[in-house]
């Protein structure tokens, strides 16, 4: 979509729709008010109400949404609200239109630019690959928006740049979560990250089997040893190391079907499971989006993927799993495979000396329970790195919500006959898990971030979201990554 800045009023920009965006108690506008009874509009949230302006302004229609109470108005607001305007464009079929808010702003000029473009973007977002048949409205794409900035329209549109750029980054990991596990195997996972190094300044390194052998990456080989697709380790790097620009790592779990293997998953369970690679697909959104604004920072994005499949071939429960750290596994349910593999990518982390490790995954199922699809969890073992992710979570509208990560939770994947076992139990089962993680990243500050609630939608919570992927990740990453260390 091409997105523009205008300096004169909204009312007197002309455009097929202009979409004003009102707080609720707002003194409308006279032109508007002479349009319509004073009780038919009063900003609440998420209220709506479109005018025919027949010749009365210079947009052919005018569309009027609801903020909600002034006070608890934010950038997420703001984000949600773009994202309906967009999608109101599209059902009535409008290439361009144009859109501003009512009074002055809660944010900065720049952070303003960025949140409705987001919203933009995002909310026009489609994923139709497999759909044959599309009726006119659902192939109808919004060419042209244009934001009224009537000051500091510079800072609008370096905003609104930075924007569109993150919400591509989005759009990439919703593109690979959507996309059939029979369409994307590993190989597949790994295609996309040389293709991303080759159209941005990425450096991208792809091991495959046979290197995964000779260097002992146990947990990974054993998870992907059921499957006929081949695991791979994906290594992309932005920037170079140096004394003064420490080095960050982004860990993604890249499971592109995860069946459970031989403690198979029961069929309801498995038909969303497309979706287990969305860690993976967070950090290369995250990638993208780093190297397309050249942040200066040196980042290096870890990818473990492989398929969990059952067959004659696959690792079994009680097997005992020898990792790239040495450490060994006993695995108890070769359904908590996801950490497994994840075992040898931070271990492998360790080597570039990281200022900060940071791990998203779709992991646990308890995390969905403890708290569905509006928060992600975070455990962490350093907590400036906990607060600063927590931070970027409230800023770029990807919450999270953090749950301790006591030694008492270490001692419950204690093994008889391993260093650590795979899972440990029912209960506790989002932190056991991120005990287990938290064993192989040394002394490194290290923060887990357990997206399986948040990562796929069957029924979307916010105006931005379709059925399907989120992305969920790429903002939040791309916001701690921009304000670290600032």
């Amino acid at each position: 979509m091409n997105i523009t800045i205008a300096t004169s009023t909204l009312l007197q920009t002309p455009s097929d729709l202009a979409v004003l965006l009102l707080p609720e108690g707002a003194t409308l506008p006279a032109e508007v008010a002479a349009l319509l009874e004073p009780a038919d509009f009063t900003g609440k949230a998420k209220q709506q109400q479109l005018l025919y302006p027949r010749g009365a302004l210079a947009t052919k229609r005018l569309l009027l949404l609801g903020l909600g109470k002034p006070e608890a108005l934010d950038a997420e607001a703001l984000r949600q609200a773009a994202a309906t305007a967009v999608r109101q464009a599209q059902m009535l079929q409008v290439t361009n239109f144009s859109l501003g808010l009512h009074g002055a702003a809660p944010l900065p000029a720049h952070s303003l630019g960025q949140v409705l473009a987001e919203g933009l973007e995002l909310g026009a977002y489609r994923y139709h690959r497999y759909r044959t048949g599309l009726t006119p409205d659902q192939q109808f794409v919004v060419e042209h928006a244009v934001i009224v900035a009537e000051s500091e329209p510079e800072a609008v549109t370096a905003g609104v740049a930075v924007g569109q750029v993150v919400a591509r980054g989005v759009c990439l990991a919703r593109d690979l979560v959507n996309t059939p596990g029979g369409a994307l195997p590993p190989s597949a996972l790994a295609a996309t990250a040389v293709a991303l190094g080759q159209r941005t300044q990425l450096k991208v390194t792809v091991f495959d089997k046979p290197q995964l052998v000779e260097q002992g990456f146990g947990g990974l080989l054993a998870v992907g040893q059921g499957s006929a697709n081949e695991p791979y380790f994906i290594v992309i790097e932005h920037g170079t190391p140096a004394e003064d620009k420490p080095t960050l790592c982004l860990v993604g779990k890249g499971l592109t079907f995860d069946s459970g293997g031989l403690s198979l998953k029961p069929a309801d369970s498995m038909t969303t499971m497309k979706m287990d690679m969305g860690g993976s697909a967070a950090v290369l959104g995250a990638m993208q989006v780093l190297s397309e604004l050249e942040l200066p920072l040196h980042v290096v994005g870890l990818i473990p993927t492989a398929e969990n499949m059952p067959s004659a071939t696959a690792y079994r429960p009680d097997d005992v799993l020898t990792t790239l750290s040495g450490k060994t596994i006993e695995v108890l349910n070769t359904d908590a495979e996801g950490r497994i593999v994840l075992a040898d990518a931070l271990f492998y982390a360790q080597r570039y000396n990281p200022a900060a490790i940071v791990e998203l995954s779709t992991l646990t199922g308890a995390i969905v329970v403890a708290l569905g699809p509006h928060a992600t969890g975070m455990m962490a073992t350093d907590q400036a790195l906990a607060d600063q992710i927590k931070q970027a979570g409230e800023v770029s509208g990807e919450r999270v919500w953090q749950l301790p990560l006591w030694d008492e939770y270490r001692e419950m994947i204690k093994s008889e006959i391993a260093d650590i076992k795979n899972t440990g139990g029912r209960q506790g089962g989002s932190i056991t898990a991120a005990a287990f993680l938290a064993h192989f990243v040394g002394d490194y500050p290290f923060v887990h971030l357990d997206i399986a609630g948040t990562a796929f939608n069957e029924k979307p919570t916010k105006a931005y979201q379709s059925v399907g992927a989120t992305g969920v990740g790429v903002r939040l990453l791309a916001q701690f990554l921009r304000s670290y260390g600032s």
